[in-house]
């Protein structure tokens, strides 16, 4: 089953849903389908193509966050899913000064790891034990897109920036964003 891309009225996007639930919103006429993956749903009477990216029909208000919610998925995305310390694929999330030590869950002192580095590393600093970070943990600016995971191609010029802020709502003749 494919994910599908929602966009607000304004073609900001808001989130990740299943393909079912894009094509649910779409049955229910409170969304439109921008984008299709090629796949199709099917049932005695009906056929429609599978969403990539949908856009709702009306406006939604989304509060505004000054920070990117620190969750698993987010740090694996901020690190590109690889171990911090040796650069194989990441399985933990691991704290740079360990809570044990007074160390934060703060964006600052968290860094995705492998097994083998988080249970070399136990609660030490990595110094101790001859670890280097690859790079430095930072908080990440565009907290929408760590949320998304992984991202399909088709989503792409609906997820550009402009000026470093939300996206601008400039729209082509055909309903698209230019």
């Amino acid at each position: 089953m494919g994910r599908s891309l929602v966009l607000n009225a304004s073609f900001e996007p808001l989130a990740v849903v299943t393909a079912r639930r894009a094509v649910v919103l779409v049955l229910k006429e409170k969304a439109e389908i921008l984008e299709s993956n090629g796949m199709v749903f099917r049932s005695e009477k009906l056929a429609i193509p599978a969403p990539s990216v949908v856009r709702l029909q009306y406006f939604v208000r989304v509060p505004y966050r000054a920070r990117a919610s620190l969750t698993r998925r987010a740090v694996f995305a901020r690190d590109e899913w690889t171990c911090q310390y040796c650069g194989r694929p990441a399985e933990n999330v691991d704290h740079v000064i360990p809570r044990s030590r007074g160390g934060t869950h703060t964006w600052e002192n968290v860094v995705a790891a492998c097994r083998r580095c988080n249970a070399r590393k136990e609660n030490r600093l990595h110094g101790e034990i001859g670890l280097r970070l690859r790079r430095r943990p930072y908080v990440p600016r565009d907290g929408l897109r760590l949320s998304l995971g992984r991202l399909e191609p088709e989503w792409e010029p609906y997820l550009a920036r402009t000026n470093g802020h939300k996206r601008a709502a400039r729209v082509a003749g055909n309903g698209r964003p230019a």
